[in-house]
């Protein structure tokens, strides 16, 4: 080593899931559209936000998403867009159409786009579970006291 050139002894800090404090956050869904709201909520869900982001564990926060069934969608989609599901038997593909969705399921249709956007793991199907979505305005979740998350 050359005179005056020192060794840098740079580590990087894993968090681990027992060292992580998870917050409780609220989004209301009225009149938000819906990707560009999914892709927020799947960010603090996966703890993208967090200065102790680590890739492979749980570093996320709770989200609570009232008002589902006033969420809209831009352009035709609300007549284009369809889901599908296949039961894997012959014959046994459904689909339903975004309208349709909205009327009997809106809570599936806001987790659904926030699952899409989750690794396809098993770290993503532990970090669904950190939605909770609601479609009217009341929720049980008040005495975990909740921010509100601005979208």
């Amino acid at each position: 080593m050359k005179k005056g050139i020192e060794k840098s002894h740079k580590t990087s800090v894993f968090t681990r899931n027992e060292d992580v404090n998870a917050k409780w956050f609220v989004v209301d869904a009225n009149g938000k559209i819906l990707g560009r709201m999914a892709s927020e909520i799947a960010k603090v869900i996966r703890g993208k936000n967090n200065p102790k982001f680590t890739p492979n564990s749980d570093t996320g926060d709770f989200v609570v998403v009232i008002n589902a069934e006033k969420v809209r969608l831009t352009g035709k989609r609300e007549t284009l867009k369809d889901y599908k599901h296949h039961s894997l038997y012959p014959g046994g593909q459904k689909i339903r159409s975004f309208k349709e969705m909205i009327e009997k399921h809106p809570d599936k249709v806001i987790r659904y786009a926030v699952r899409g956007m989750l690794p396809k793991t098993k770290l993503g199907d532990k970090l669904i579970n950190k939605l909770k979505v609601y479609a009217g305005d009341v929720h049980p979740h008040a005495s975990q006291t909740p921010e509100s998350l601005n979208i």
